[in-house]
C-alpha cells in the first residue's frame, strides 16, 4: 500500500476509512487527502527543521502526519473524532514503525485546548483545516500557544484570500486584521479539488504565516479585537457610526478616533492593525481617554477635521480536522 515512504495513496485512504467505518461527512468537515505529492508539497513548503515540534490539527487518517514525522522532532496531532484519534498511532506504527515514537495524539477540540502535553513547546502549526472553523482555530492556537513561530495551513481558497488581504480591499476584514496582530501571512499556493476524497465543491489554498510582534499599544489584545469586531460588524458604515456601540455613543467614537489620528468618516477596511490598536487605547472611560482631553482640550475635536486620515500606517476530521 502507498509508496515506499509509507505515505497514503487513494486506495489506502479508502481501505482505512472502510475498516474504521468512517464515512466522510460535511458536518465534520471531512475531506481526506489522497495524493502523496500534495502532502510532500505541504511539508516542503512548511520548511520544517529537525528540531521543530509540530502541531497538526485534524490528522484524520494520517496522510499528512506520515509526511511530517520524518521532518520534525515531534508531531502533536489534535483530533476530535474518537475513532480517528484511536486509529492514528496504529497506522503510523504499521507504516513508519521507526518514527512512531515521535507522535503524540491529543483527542480534543482544537478550539478548546489550553495547552499541549509533554515538555516540548510547539514551534510550528501545519494543518488541513475545516472550512467553517479555519480562522477561529488558527487565531485560538496563536493566542494559546505563544511558542508557535510559524504556520502553514490549507483552507478554502476564499478563506485563504481573506486571511492575507491588505487594507483597502473588498475582502479585507476581521480574519485579515486579527491575523496581522500576530504576524505576517501570505498565500503559499493553490490546491486543486482532485487531491481529496470526497472531492469538495470548492478550491483550496495554502497560507503561510510567520509570527511577529504585535503593534505598540496600551490596549490588550482583547480590547483591540473588540474594536475590530465592532468596525466590521457594520462594514458599510463609517467608523463613527460603526463604533458608536463600542464607545457608548457616536460622539464618543469620534473622540476616540480623532485621538488615534483616524478619520471618523473612514470605514474599517481602510485601517491596518496598528490603527485599530491605537483606537482601542482611547475608548471613552479608558486610561488614555482623560489624558487626551487633558493634553489637547475639547477644542481639538470641535472643527470636525481628522488629525491624520485613516491612520499613520496608512480537525476532527473536524476541529481537529478537515482535509486529512
Amino acid at each position: 500500500m502507498g509508496d515506499r515512504q509509507g505515505l497514503l495513496g487513494p486506495a489506502d485512504v479508502r481501505e482505512l476509512a472502510g475498516r474504521l467505518g468512517i464515512r466522510p461527512t460535511k458536518t465534520l468537515g471531512q475531506n481526506f487527502v489522497i495524493d502523496a505529492n500534495t502532502v510532500r508539497r505541504i511539508v516542503r513548503t512548511a520548511e520544517l527543521s529537525p528540531d521543530d515540534v509540530v502541531v497538526e490539527v485534524g490528522p484524520g487518517l494520517g496522510s499528512l502526519t506520515l509526511a511530517l514525522l520524518p521532518e520534525a522532532r515531534r508531531v502533536v496531532a489534535v483530533e476530535i473524532d474518537p475513532a480517528l484519534a484511536a486509529a492514528l498511532p496504529a497506522t503510523v506504527a504499521a507504516r513508519e514503525p521507526e518514527l512512531a515514537g515521535r507522535l503524540d495524539v491529543v483527542r480534543d477540540d482544537a478550539l478548546r485546548i489550553g495547552g499541549l502535553p509533554g515538555g516540548d513547546e510547539p514551534t510550528a502549526l501545519v494543518a488541513n483545516l475545516p472550512y467553517n472553523v479555519a480562522v477561529p482555530v488558527v487565531l485560538h492556537l496563536l493566542a494559546t500557544l505563544p511558542s508557535l513561530r510559524r504556520a502553514l495551513v490549507m483552507v478554502q481558497a476564499e478563506v485563504a484570500d481573506r486571511m492575507v488581504a491588505s487594507p483597502g480591499g473588498r475582502i479585507y476584514g476581521v480574519p485579515s486584521v486579527k491575523l496581522a496582530w500576530y504576524g505576517t501571512a501570505r498565500r503559499a499556493g493553490p490546491v486543486g479539488r482532485g487531491v481529496f476524497w470526497p472531492v469538495p465543491n470548492v478550491d483550496s489554498g495554502l497560507v503561510a504565516f510567520t509570527r511577529g510582534e504585535p503593534p505598540e499599544t496600551t490596549a490588550t489584545r482583547e480590547e483591540v479585537f473588540a474594536v475590530i469586531d465592532a468596525a466590521f460588524a457594520q462594514r458599510r458604515k463609517t467608523l463613527r457610526a460603526a463604533l458608536a456601540g463600542w464607545a457608548g455613543s457616536a460622539a464618543g467614537a469620534e473622540r476616540a478616533l480623532r485621538s488615534a489620528d483616524v478619520d471618523p468618516q473612514a470605514r474599517g477596511e481602510a485601517l491596518d492593525v496598528a490603527a485599530f490598536a491605537r483606537v482601542a487605547q482611547y475608548r471613552p472611560g479608558g486610561a488614555l481617554d482623560g489624558k487626551e482631553a487633558e493634553d489637547h482640550g475639547e477644542g481639538a475635536f470641535a472643527d470636525g477635521g481628522a488629525r491624520g486620515g485613516a491612520g499613520r500606517a496608512g480537525g476532527r476530521g473536524g476541529r481537529g480536522g478537515r482535509m486529512q
